[in-house]
């Protein structure tokens, strides 16, 4: 998750001795964070195996399969960022989508082990866990000297709306432990003397987090460039800024080289090399932050629970804001607190972080404003950064994740500031109260998770092994797509269990084939997979032509499919699909299919 540079620039008012107390206090937010986690992915821990995120269960499959190929692709001496098993014949950019290439490698032994799915469950647990640790430990030891200030700040970053949002699924966007890690390693840059050796850290972490979200990476960055920018010009901090200027710049120079060395191929691949594309193939304009949703709730939290979520984002994963007006106002008020408290240097990084805040919360509304599902029709600043190159592949709702760092880190501050010069009484229980009611309605709720179809005995027992020449061509009806991610999972298990691979002609991944030479997602449609789609959407088998079936066979032979395959349940992952439709409809193209193990089985004469 991004996030804004926090206040390493500032010393906490009393740093926290590593006593005892300090140790238990760690220990404590240690097992809340584990708890939280655990709590939040619950669903999936049931059976890891069976059970899918009900909202996302097409991305679920994804990361899965992306595990997978990742661990295959390293032990088989084969390109991860690149690929031929999909979107047959022109294969898949994985460069240009969100390849996790590092969790790939590391969890290989994890994914060979356990499979695909339990692999998935663990990396995302962790992930949330991991994020709320590395945040304490940058409050903690860097900014604030009351453990318990930092845990709270943390501990809402962590489970902030737009995190447990992106729990749904996205093994990028939860990795927010990477951001504390790249702030820290940003503002090491300043020490006299330690711009080398920072700016290599700095450069292996930017090569990380490029691997695992770039897109966040991207945010992160634009965030600390604000950040830094705002602070260095204040006038109370402008001498120390020029200081440490020539510093930093040497320690960035570094790490530009670090990092060029270790990203210059999959930066060939992202930007010049083949099948890839410019922009996305998710429209801005549906993608942006409702402003609106600021004050609104969470679908996954105790508010949501109780009936005050909204259907204010434009998809259950994308909550990016949603903090709710009870938090909206504490945060004014903190703001206040410590402004009025504040050193002129303090005031320096306040000022940088509401800068920081106010900038991202308003690009996140996107190009056109929106209030409470009406557009208006006001052009906004995003609107003119768009047709910029990266930019115009960023969604702009999730800059919006940027402003929760803001507000954990005024929390924290807050909290420091109370305990350290306790206010009377009744100030003492109005800001108790104030945190209570602006923070319980946002614990998080478990994600929603349903029973997914098993992959088959077909796949799972190998059979396919006799139908598919090796590196052959196979797919499922309907074709492997994001509302259809049968087809990767099968992949991904055969992958996991050393079956082989055979090879799928789409895909869930984003490739050419946009409007004006965007991103689109899987490939183009032909005349078979157009015909599938629609017996399963509407259960009706279409027309059936000479036609018909003379450009479905075309297909398959331009695909180079010897099996097609269709096993008793197909997991549609946005709508139900009728399996009789589908067969039907197969056996009208392409005559009757015979029964294998528990699926139908077509095979393709090879001319």
């Amino acid at each position: 998750m991004p996030s804004s540079p926090t206040l390493a620039a500032d010393q906490p008012p009393t740093a926290a001795p590593d006593t005892g107390r300090g140790r238990r206090a760690d220990l404590i937010v240690v097992i809340v964070a584990v708890v939280l986690a655990v709590w939040v992915t619950s669903g999936l821990w049931r059976d890891p195996n069976q059970r899918a995120i009900t909202v996302n269960s097409s991305d679920q499959a994804l990361f899965e399969w992306l595990l997978a190929f990742g661990g295959h692709a390293v032990t088989h001496g084969e390109n991860p960022l690149f690929t031929h098993l999909l979107n047959v014949p022109d294969g898949v950019n994985l460069a240009v989508n969100t390849s996790i290439t590092v969790y790939a490698v590391v969890f290989a032994p994890l994914t060979y082990l356990i499979g695909p799915p339990a692999t998935f469950l663990v990396i995302l647990t962790l992930n949330l866990a991991a994020t709320a640790l590395a945040w304490y430990w940058l409050l903690s030891r860097r900014l604030v000297g009351s453990r318990l200030a930092a845990g709270i700040g943390a501990l809402f970053i962590a489970f902030s709306p737009g995190m447990v949002s992106h729990a749904n699924a996205h093994l990028n966007w939860t990795a927010g432990w990477l951001v504390p890690l790249l702030v820290a390693a940003v503002f090491a840059l300043r020490r006299p003397g330690r711009w080398w050796r920072g700016g290599l850290v700095l450069g292996v972490l930017v090569a990380v987090a490029f691997s695992i979200a770039a897109e966040g990476l991207f945010f992160t960055a634009l965030a600390v460039a604000v950040f830094l920018g705002v602070w260095a010009v204040h006038p109370a901090r402008r001498a120390q800024a020029r200081a440490a200027l020539p510093d930093f710049l040497r320690g960035l120079a570094v790490t530009a080289l670090v990092a060029g060395v270790l990203l210059a191929y999959p930066l060939w691949l992202h930007f010049a090399g083949p099948q890839r594309f410019h922009g996305t193939g998710f429209d801005p304009v549906i993608h942006a932050e409702d402003i609106a949703a600021f004050g609104a709730y969470p679908s996954r939290s105790l508010a949501g629970a109780a009936g005050l979520d909204t259907s204010l984002a434009p998809n259950p994963t994308e909550e990016n804001s949603f903090f709710g007006l009870p938090l909206l106002l504490l945060t004014v008020a903190c703001f206040g607190l410590l402004w009025r408290r504040a050193s002129p240097g303090r005031r320096a990084t306040l000022t940088a972080l509401g800068v920081t805040a106010v900038v991202f919360a308003v690009l996140s509304w996107g190009p056109l404003a929106k209030w409470n599902g009406r557009r208006t029709g006001q052009l906004l600043p995003f609107g003119v950064l768009d047709n910029l190159p990266v930019v115009n592949a960023a969604l702009p709702s999730r800059l919006a994740l940027v402003v929760a760092p803001v507000i954990g880190v005024l929390l924290a501050y807050t909290v420091d500031r109370l305990r350290a010069t306790p206010p009377g009484r009744t100030a003492a229980w109005a800001w108790g109260v104030g945190f209570a009611a602006a923070l319980l309605p946002l614990l998080p709720t478990p994600l929603l998770t349903s029973v997914r179809p098993t992959v088959p005995a077909f796949v799972t027992a190998g059979t396919w092994r006799q139908y598919v020449s090796p590196g052959g061509v196979l797919t499922p009806i309907p074709l492997t797509l994001d509302v259809t991610p049968d087809g990767q999972r099968w992949q991904a298990y055969a992958l996991a269990h050393r079956q082989g691979a055979f090879r799928l002609p789409a895909g869930f991944f984003l490739g050419p084939g946009g409007p004006d030479g965007r991103g689109r997602i899987g490939p183009p449609p032909r005349t078979f997979d157009t015909l599938m789609d629609q017996a399963g959407r509407t259960g009706l088998v279409p027309i059936v032509t000479e036609g018909s079936i003379r450009l479905s066979r075309a297909d398959l032979r331009y695909w180079g499919v010897e099996a097609v395959v269709l096993p008793d349940e197909v997991h549609g992952a946005k709508y139900d699909l009728d399996e009789d439709a589908l067969r039907r409809t197969a056996t009208a193209l392409l005559g009757e299919p015979r029964r294998v193990d528990d699926v139908w089985l077509w095979t393709v004469p090879a001319s």
